[in-house]
C-alpha cells in the first residue's frame, strides 16, 4: 500500500469534512468581503477609478484581494487543523516540471480545439491587434484568477477530502461540481457549460490525486484562460472584460462554438476534457503503481484515445 494512502485514509480528529469545509467557507467570505471593501475604497478613493469597470488595473487588484482572502482563511484553518502550510501542495521544488506541462497541455488543447472549430466553420477570425501590456496584464490577471481557484478548491477543499476516508475520485467529483458551483452565476450559465465547468475541475484536479501538489493545475488553470480568451478572443466562462489578441465572429451560437459563454461551453471541449482528465488518470496510476488504472482493458481503452488524439492534432495541424 502506498504511504499516501495511509496518511489519506486517516480522518483526521476534530470536526468532520463537512464543518471544516463549511467554515473555510464561512471563514473566506468575510475575508472577502473585508479585502473588496479595502480595494474598492482604494480604486475610487486613491486611484480615483470607478469600481465598476476598473480596467486592467482595477481587475488585478480586485483579484489580489480574493488571493489573500483564500491565502489567510486556509492558513487559519490548517493551523486549526493542526496542518502544516505545505499541505496546500504550493511547493515547486521537485514539481517545476509541471509547470511546463501545463503550458504544454493548455497549448495542445487549443491548438486541437481552435483548430477544430476553424475546420469546421464554427468560428471566423475577423481581426488581429498585438497589444503587449494588454496581454501581460491578463496574464497577471489570470495568474491571480488560477491562484486563487486553485488554493480554494483543490489546495483546500480537494486536499482536506483526500486526508478523509473517501474514496479519492468520489472526493475529485465532489471538489469539482463545487468548483461548478463557484461559476454559477456566471453570464450565459446553461447546462452544457455546467457541464464542462464539473469536468474542467476533474481535468485539474486529477494530478493532485496523485501529486499533492499545485503547480500543474495552476499553469494548465492559467494558459487555459489566458490563451482563450485574451489571445484567441473567446469569452471566458462567460466572461468577456479584456481586449483581445484575436476577434472572432461566430456565424451561430451553438453547442460546437460554446456561443456566448465562450469555449468552455462546447461539445468539443467537453471530448478534449474527458480524453485528457482519463490519461491524467492514466498516467498517474502507472507513475504510483495503482493497478487499477492499469487493467489491459482500461489501458487498450487509453491507448485508443491516444491514437484518436493524435489523428486529430494531424489533421488540425495539416
Amino acid at each position: 500500500m502506498e504511504a499516501e494512502n495511509i496518511v489519506d485514509k486517516k480522518e483526521l480528529k476534530g470536526l468532520p469534512i463537512w464543518a471544516c469545509i463549511l467554515l473555510f467557507i464561512v471563514v473566506l467570505f468575510v475575508f472577502m468581503l473585508l479585502y473588496s471593501a479595502l480595494i474598492q475604497g482604494f480604486l475610487s478613493l486613491v486611484l480615483g477609478v470607478e469600481t465598476r469597470h476598473p480596467g486592467i488595473v482595477g481587475y488585478i487588484l480586485q483579484e489580489t484581494g480574493m488571493l489573500l482572502a483564500a491565502l489567510t482563511s486556509a492558513v487559519i484553518m490548517l493551523r486549526f487543523e493542526r496542518r502544516p502550510f505545505s499541505d496546500l501542495g504550493l511547493s515547486v521544488k521537485g514539481h517545476a516540471r509541471g509547470l511546463w506541462y501545463g503550458l504544454l497541455i493548455a497549448v495542445l488543447f487549443y491548438l486541437v480545439g481552435f483548430g477544430l472549430s476553424l475546420l469546421l466553420g464554427e468560428i471566423e477570425v475577423t481581426g488581429f491587434k498585438f497589444e503587449p501590456v494588454n496581454l501581460l496584464g491578463s496574464w497577471v490577471f489570470f495568474l491571480l484568477v488560477a491562484l486563487f481557484e486553485e488554493i480554494l478548491m483543490r489546495g483546500y477543499i480537494l486536499g482536506r477530502l483526500l486526508h478523509t476516508r473517501m474514496n479519492k475520485f468520489l472526493s475529485l467529483f465532489i471538489s469539482s461540481a463545487l468548483f461548478a458551483l463557484l461559476h454559477i452565476f456566471n453570464p450565459e450559465i446553461d447546462f452544457l457549460p455546467m457541464l464542462n465547468l464539473l469536468l474542467a475541475g476533474m481535468l485539474l484536479g486529477a494530478s493532485y490525486l496523485y501529486t499533492k501538489n499545485l503547480c500543474f493545475p495552476i499553469s494548465l488553470h492559467l494558459f487555459w484562460n489566458w490563451i482563450q480568451g485574451p489571445v484567441l478572443g473567446y469569452e471566458v466562462s462567460g466572461n468577456n472584460f479584456i481586449s483581445s489578441m484575436l476577434t472572432l465572429h461566430l456565424p451561430e451560437d451553438n453547442v460546437l462554438n460554446g456561443g456566448a459563454f465562450g469555449f468552455e461551453g462546447s461539445l468539443i471541449c467537453t471530448v478534449l476534457m474527458i480524453v485528457l482528465t482519463i490519461l491524467i488518470v492514466w498516467w498517474g496510476g502507472k507513475e504510483r503503481g495503482d493497478q487499477s488504472c492499469g487493467t489491459p482493458i482500461m489501458l487498450s481503452w487509453i491507448r485508443l484515445r491516444s491514437v484518436s488524439t493524435f489523428i486529430i492534432l494531424t489533421i488540425t495541424c495539416w
